[in-house]
């Protein structure tokens, strides 16, 4: 089995550092609003390409840049703009399902990869968006035997894309699911003015509603069921017959996540994949993966379209079903190098020896640790509680304003 291209999400700088800290090898990304999370994340401004691609440079990991939403006439100008400076930063490729995008793109020399959202269901689409990208992202309602079927056929009749390299197929491995035909939504904007197709989707499909007989006016609320609401994608514990199928990259979705939750996705397939690799893959490690996924934010998980299972994976709920959650400290405001050790402000709850620690920022990632020691103004004691001023021994650098969470249990509703 040939060892595939892990692709993190990255919606904000936090994210970016724990995809790059925790083993991707690759980085999706959209800058300010022409992509398909313009609403649901902070998303990167134009100055930021340069250091994204720094940062990614750095680690050997590629960098991609989003502008997949449906582009009007008026969008054009800003297109162009942010291509060309995706282009002078040396951002790595454009993912892209409008034929403008794909033009400029394509004018600049950049490389092209097919969004999700062009829907390639066969193999005589693949020919076709060839002559242009050299990576697509299959449609998310195929199944692994059909997955199979398209890379069996690129190989096959040596379809390459404008590199001159064998057409790179693409599929989603975590994350969201939406009830629509790979993310084509209208419900949004119809009820609230909101396109889901450029990024501004206000999640109708998530919420909980009653039914209504038209004829008798019977009211029927759908008990313990969101309807509209798949659980997420989840394929850890199939891997390896989705590496089989002839995928080069496996692509997870998450850019509205918080930067644990890349962190933790992204460690978790890391680890499957370099298991698959070297022969170790086994049900005692994907019971353990699972566990750790289950403690990040999660609807439930279902396997999708790809082993033809039946429908009706919905949702028990309308948020997270995590096992765990972070709980707000306080914030960095010193790190003494020489000593590693870190210094916080506690600001809101308490923290004693023996918890489990976030710390985030732009620079730091989301780094998890446990308290083994503190000093709590000066003091060797086992709390420290709001307005106390702590210090402890860290195997990374801290900076000011990196926020210090806990991790604490969260009991999932039935």
């Amino acid at each position: 089995m040939q060892k595939i291209e892990l692709m993190a999400p990255a919606g904000n700088f936090e994210s970016l550092q724990a995809a790059l800290d925790n083993g991707a090898d690759s980085v999706y990304f959209g800058v300010e609003q022409l992509n398909m999370r313009a609403r649901a994340s902070i998303n990167f401004t134009l100055d930021d390409l340069p250091e994204i691609a720094k940062r990614c440079e750095l680690k050997g990991v590629r960098s991609y840049l989003t502008l997949n939403t449906i582009v009007y006439d008026h969008d054009l100008s800003i297109v162009k703009t942010l291509v060309n400076k995706a282009k002078e930063a040396n951002i790595t490729a454009v993912i892209a399902m409008d034929q403008a995008v794909i033009a400029m793109a394509r004018e600049a020399q950049m490389e092209v990869h097919i969004s999700t959202q062009i829907n390639v269901t066969n193999i005589e689409t693949v020919k076709f968006y060839a002559m242009f990208a050299d990576t697509m992202v299959l449609s998310r309602e195929l199944s692994l035997r059909q997955v199979k079927k398209i890379t069996e056929q690129i190989e096959k009749e040596q379809i390459t894309g404008p590199s001159g390299n064998l057409v790179e197929i693409e599929i989603f491995g975590h994350g969201a699911l939406c009830m629509a035909v790979s993310g084509k939504c209208y419900m949004s904007l119809h009820s609230q003015n909101s396109s889901a197709n450029r990024g501004a989707c206000k999640q109708n499909c998530r919420k909980k509603y009653t039914v209504i007989d038209q004829e008798t006016g019977f009211e029927m609320e759908l008990d313990n069921e969101y309807i509209m609401s798949p659980k997420d994608l989840c394929t850890i514990d199939f891997l390896d017959e989705v590496v089989d199928a002839g995928i080069k990259v496996l692509k997870i979705e998450g850019r509205g996540r918080a930067p644990e939750y890349v962190a933790k996705v992204i460690k978790c397939y890391r680890e499957a994949i370099d298991s698959i690799e070297n022969g170790t893959y086994s049900k005692e490690e994907v019971v353990s993966w699972m566990q750790t996924l289950e403690t990040v934010y999660n609807r439930g998980f279902w396997s999708g379209y790809y082993l033809g299972q039946k429908l009706g994976e919905w949702s028990k709920g309308s948020g997270s079903h995590a096992t765990q959650k972070k709980v707000y400290i306080g914030k960095g405001t010193h790190f003494f190098p020489k000593a590693q050790v870190g210094e916080f402000k506690i600001e809101a709850y308490n923290i004693n020896v023996g918890d489990t620690i976030l710390i985030t920022g732009p620079t730091t990632g989301a780094q998890e640790l446990v308290v083994e020691e503190l000093l709590v103004n000066d003091q060797k004691l086992s709390e420290g509680t709001k307005g106390d001023m702590i210090t402890m021994k860290l195997p990374f650098r801290i900076r000011q304003s990196d926020k210090l969470y806990k991790i604490v249990e969260h009991k999932v509703e039935a």
